[in-house]
């Protein structure tokens, strides 16, 4: 009884900016980490950037430098600020959580519906 609510995807320009948000409801005590994964038709989906609750990030080589993460963890939301998109970033973003809940089971890893994000050219 986790669910994620997306918002923030939308068509850009090359080297335009999007901020990606996703808030975390339900049966929550904590969550471990948030983060953003990507996919596009015929590719795997791939971890974009990742979040700890401590403060950690990591990111992947593709969007070091041009995408930062951050958490609000007082509202149970993540967000994925985008700059200098590529059309290459084109994909459906999910958000991802790892949650500490007040029911069992203890802990569980949850998803987001996606949002699209498409950079034109």
């Amino acid at each position: 009884q986790v669910r994620l609510v997306e918002s923030g995807g939308g068509l850009v320009q090359a080297g335009g900016s999007l901020r990606l948000s996703c808030a975390a409801s339900g049966t929550i005590l904590s969550i471990s980490s948030m983060g953003w994964y990507r996919q596009a038709p015929g590719k795997q989906r791939e971890l974009v950037a990742l979040i700890v609750s401590g403060g950690s990030t990591s990111y992947a080589d593709s969007v070091k430098g041009r995408c930062t993460i951050s958490m609000d963890n007082t509202k149970n939301t993540v967000h994925l600020q985008m700059n200098s998109l590529k059309p290459e970033d084109t994909a459906t973003y999910y958000c991802y959580a790892e949650v500490q809940r007040t029911i069992l089971p203890r802990e569980g890893d949850y998803w987001g519906q996606g949002t699209q994000v498409t950079v034109s050219s």
